[in-house]
This record gives C-alpha cells, sequence and structure tokens, in this order.
C-alpha cells in the first residue's frame, strides 16, 4: 500500500544512520510533558531527548541526580504521547544502571514498557559496557553519551570542558569506538573541544550529536527551555537562544492581573 503524503513518517535509529551518511544534520532537543513535547514534534524535529535535565529544568535541583526512574517514566510517557514524528530517547538515570547490567536492564525495560520511549541513553564508557550490552541484548537500542557527563558531576566537580588534555581525550576515543563497536546507535558528545569531536565524527559510522562540542559533530542537541528563552539564568558559551519566553511570559501574566484588577476581564462576551 503506497503512503499519503500527508502520512507522517517515523524517524527511527536507522533513519538517523542514514542522515549521517548523507551528511544531513540531526536536530534534537529535550522535551519533559505533553504540550511542549507536542509543539516540538510538530515542528520537524528528528529527535526528542527526555533528559535527566529535567531534574533542573522541572524541579528545580541544582544536578541530575536527583530525579528517579518513575520520575523519567512519568515524563517520557507524557512525551512519547505527544510524539507523532521524532524518535523519543529517554535518560536512565543516575542510579539505575550503575549497580550491575540486571539492575540496567531492568531500568531499561521499565522505560519502554511503561512510557512506549524507542530508546535509553547512558552516560559512560568502557566502565559500563557491560550494562550497554546486556539492555542492547533485550533489543532496547541505545544511545551513548561521553565528554562531561553530568550524572557524574561530583567525580569531575566542575563543569568545565572535558577532554583537553591529551590523556583524556584518547580515552574518550577509544570509549567512543567502543561504544560503537557494542551496538549504540548514536552518541552524545558533551563539552568537549570542537577538534577532538570532529575526529570522534569522522572516525564513527553512528552518528554524532553535539551539545558544547562544535561545529563538526553530526548533530546538535540542547534544552528546550534554554533554547526558548524560558530559563535566562543558564549562559553557557554553546548556547544560542532563539526566542525570550521568559520575557513575553511574564508580560502576558502581568497584562492579565491587571485586567483582573481593573475589572475588565471577564466581561460580557466573556460572560455566560
Amino acid at each position: 500500500m503506497s503512503k499519503s503524503k500527508d502520512e507522517i513518517v517515523r524517524v527511527t535509529t536507522h533513519t538517523l544512520g542514514e542522515l549521517k551518511e548523507k551528511g544531513e544534520k540531526i536536530s534534537m532537543l529535550t522535551a519533559y510533558d505533553y504540550s511542549l513535547g507536542k509543539i516540538v514534534d510538530a515542528s520537524g524535529i528528528e529527535v526528542i531527548l527526555v533528559g535527566d535535565s529535567a531534574s533542573n529544568v522541572m524541579a528545580g535541583h541544582e544536578t541530575t541526580l536527583p530525579i528517579t526512574l518513575d520520575q523519567m517514566i512519568y515524563h517520557a510517557t507524557a512525551v512519547v504521547k505527544a510524539a507523532k514524528r521524532a524518535l523519543v530517547v529517554v535518560d536512565i538515570p543516575f542510579g539505575s544502571y550503575q549497580g550491575s547490567s540486571s539492575e540496567a536492564l531492568k531500568s531499561a525495560i521499565r522505560i519502554m514498557k511503561e512510557s512506549g520511549a524507542h530508546a535509553v541513553k547512558m552516560e559512560g564508557g568502557k566502565e559500563i559496557k557491560e550494562s550497554i550490552m546486556r539492555v542492547l541484548s533485550a533489543g532496547v537500542p541505545v544511545m551513548g553519551h561521553l565528554g562531561l557527563m553530568p550524572q557524574s558531576i561530583y567525580k569531575f566537580g566542575t563543569y568545565t570542558v572535558r577532554a583537553k588534555a591529551e590523556e583524556e581525550a584518547e580515552k574518550l576515543i577509544e570509549d567512543a569506538l567502543e561504544l560503537e563497536k557494542c551496538g549504540c546507535f548514536a552518541i552524545v558528545l558533551e563539552k568537549i573541544p570542537a577538534s577532538l569531536a570532529k575526529s570522534v565524527t569522522s572516525e564513527l559510522k553512528i552518528p554524532v550529536i553535539g551539545i558544547g562540542a562544535g561545529p563538526y559533530t553530526d548533530g546538535q542537541v540542547l534544552v528546550v527551555h534554554d533554547v526558548l528563552g524560558i530559563n535566562k539564568d543558564f549562559n553557557p558559551r554553546f548556547l544560542r537562544r532563539y526566542a525570550d519566553l521568559n520575557t513575553v511570559i511574564s508580560e502576558a501574566i502581568k497584562h492579565y492581573i491587571h485586567d483582573i484588577k481593573s475589572g475588565s476581564f471577564p466581561n460580557q462576551k466573556e460572560s455566560y
């Protein structure tokens, strides 16, 4: 049966590989709820990441560590309901896969079964290889994550650029190759030198998505609240804001308050 022109075609992990082969950049944004997820998906984004950054953006925590597996599944379920086209990837949160490969598998299966997500993302290289392979063995697609890894922030002690030193850069390349060999369908590189990200991207056959990793990766990912200017407290060099919704929303609410105080809302047409 032929597909109609208006039929939505779901982006898959295979689609991302095809985009890399064609040299077409991959777009990726976070989303954490149904309403914003629906807008992001309808805009034509290829990948929606239900990131553990929800810990910061949605719950106000200082780090990504406090968010739980149940909370991630809650956010993911809402986004999956909204996403008709995009590939939905969900972060397995801190403490839900580091303990053992069996724990990693249980967490991944819960995310996939309860939320309906299409893939999971895990932070780390060779040290979590066993867990990644266990998850992959169950047929769950895995996106890797190297460079600055927010779940390990207390180990790093800082959010500064990673892999500037030769030893750490070499380890990152080795880890990236290992993740590809394991079967990861893509890798996120966060906050590393652009030259290193370029080298990794050229060496890997799978797509590489950057955040603060320069222009040479196969695609880019940012937090949607940062892109839209809802959050004004986060100002890293790699962030480009495309709107100032903080101001727009604030002014709209002030206008609403004014209309209530003045008695102009609701008017006769807005009453039954």
